[in-house]
């Protein structure tokens, strides 16, 4: 199976699959000093980067919960931006809020879509493992309603957007979860946007056999991610994993707000995630469904990739539509 990929994708793919290979141990511990060569650090600036601002802001220093702000420099006190409240991706186990692919993505939100991005940097798998991450985020969530003059004046507290790729989709669905029962004050979350969310259960499904040799993923990795991340001596079936699956919890009462995701077609996920949204469908909850036949997981982050420009005309029609309601 051709994949197609230009250099500019092939080699920090190469660079990314070596390193977490080198990092994961069989013990589902992480050998963090390797990963320090490869994960490289962006501090936080007031000097504009591609045009946008950034700086770092503390909730809890001793589980290192923080937040990068980033504020495009185009943004004028008159201008009302809404407000995109993202979690990275790297399987619960790797990267931060100021790791440069987190940061490149970041920078791409806040460009690209014009809005205030804020990007939670919570705590990292086997070390800390479930709930830490969700607790983490839901913290994150409440300071940012409780402190929300951290923001500048062109924040719109009445649209606000989860926003979420692999692990980060799995964190902002039980984060939306959380929040359905909570009385926040000043935040108004109006959608969510899934870019292929990290599920998964004990059955090996079609796409996990069948693209075994996709690039990012594979099905040994993913294992491995569970198993790192989930309460010891659970399985996959775990509703933080599976979380239509035989253990997951109802969800029925949950208002969600509603919710863009999307799928790749050279996911091995993409299976279970189309479960995820015949689950949330089932429930009543309304998502939107975008699929990208020749889509990697981790597409969003190439721009010389064609879904790249796709999926943020998507964000932007559907932060458009949620924002006119």
């Amino acid at each position: 199976m051709s994949y197609n990929l230009p250099w500019k994708a092939r080699i920090p793919l190469f660079i990314f699959s070596t390193a977490v290979s080198a990092s994961c141990r069989s013990n589902f511990t992480v050998n963090r000093r390797i990963w320090s060569f490869f994960d490289f650090k962006v501090p936080a600036s007031q000097t504009p980067r591609n045009g946008v601002k950034t700086s770092d802001i503390i909730i809890d220093a001793s589980r290192d919960l923080w937040f990068r702000l980033y504020v495009p420099y185009s943004v004028s006190t008159s201008t009302i931006s809404p407000i995109i409240i993202y979690m990275h991706g790297g399987g619960f186990s790797f990267f931060t809020a100021d790791s440069t692919a987190t940061e490149i993505c970041c920078q791409s939100l806040a460009s690209e879509l014009e809005a205030i991005v804020v990007s939670v940097n919570y705590r990292l798998a086997p070390e800390h493992r479930f709930p830490c991450q969700y607790e983490d985020c839901f913290d994150f969530l409440k300071f940012l309603d409780e402190n929300f003059g951290c923001f500048p004046p062109s924040a719109d507290r009445n649209r606000c957007f989860l926003v979420g790729d692999s692990a980060g989709g799995n964190l902002i669905h039980h984060s939306a979860v959380r929040a359905s029962g909570y009385d926040f004050q000043k935040l108004k979350i109006i959608g969510l946007v899934s870019l292929q969310p990290f599920f998964g259960g004990e059955e090996r499904t079609g796409s996990e056999i069948r693209l075994v040799g996709s690039p990012v993923l594979n099905f040994k990795l993913t294992d491995w991610f569970w198993k790192a991340f989930l309460p010891e001596g659970s399985d996959r079936d775990h509703p933080a994993s599976n979380v239509f699956g035989p253990k997951s919890d109802d969800i029925s009462g949950v208002k969600f707000p509603d919710m863009l995701l999307v799928i790749g077609g050279f996911d091995i996920l993409q299976d279970w995630q189309r479960r995820y949204y015949q689950g949330m469908k089932k429930e009543g909850k309304q998502v939107y469904l975008v699929e990208y036949p020749n889509a990697i997981h981790g597409f969003w982050g190439f721009p010389d990739l064609p879904e790249y420009s796709l999926f943020f005309k998507e964000m932007k029609d559907f932060i458009q539509k949620q924002s006119a309601k």
